[in-house]
């Protein structure tokens, strides 16, 4: 397995909203920041993003993969219905970058570390 072709096909399947084949993607034992989500609190964790900001996609900036391991710098232009990261947002349009650690073991998704960068949204919303 290429990981950075699993990654994009991945990002894609986030993209179109194909939460029936994230289970490709995504192992049964996923843990999310050191939360066991699994496959179905994880699945349940994006489509709460997407019901909450309509407009998400996932544009990759900056890709490194390094099996098991892929690190990505996500880039976002989106405009959240209300409230997110504990921020008032109500519909403005954000931008924001997201650096995220995956651990692919057995062709899947087990470990997830990401970090948002919320200052730059603050700054965007203070304006």
């Amino acid at each position: 397995m290429i990981l950075k072709d699993f990654y994009y096909a991945y990002i894609d399947c986030l993209n179109r909203r194909a939460w029936d084949e994230l289970g490709l993607y995504v192992a049964e034992n996923a843990r999310h920041n050191g939360r066991p989500f699994g496959l179905s609190g994880y699945r349940s964790m994006l489509i709460q993003d997407v019901e909450n900001i309509p407009n998400l996609t996932f544009v990759v900036d900056r890709l490194v993969c390094e099996p098991p391991l892929i690190a990505a710098r996500l880039m976002f232009n989106c405009s959240p219905k209300g409230e997110f990261l504990g921020l008032q947002i109500n519909g403005r349009h954000i931008s924001f970058a997201e650096n995220v650690f995956y651990e692919v073991n057995d062709g899947k998704i087990t470990h997830v570390l990401s970090v948002i960068d919320k200052a730059a949204i603050e700054a965007q919303i203070a304006e």
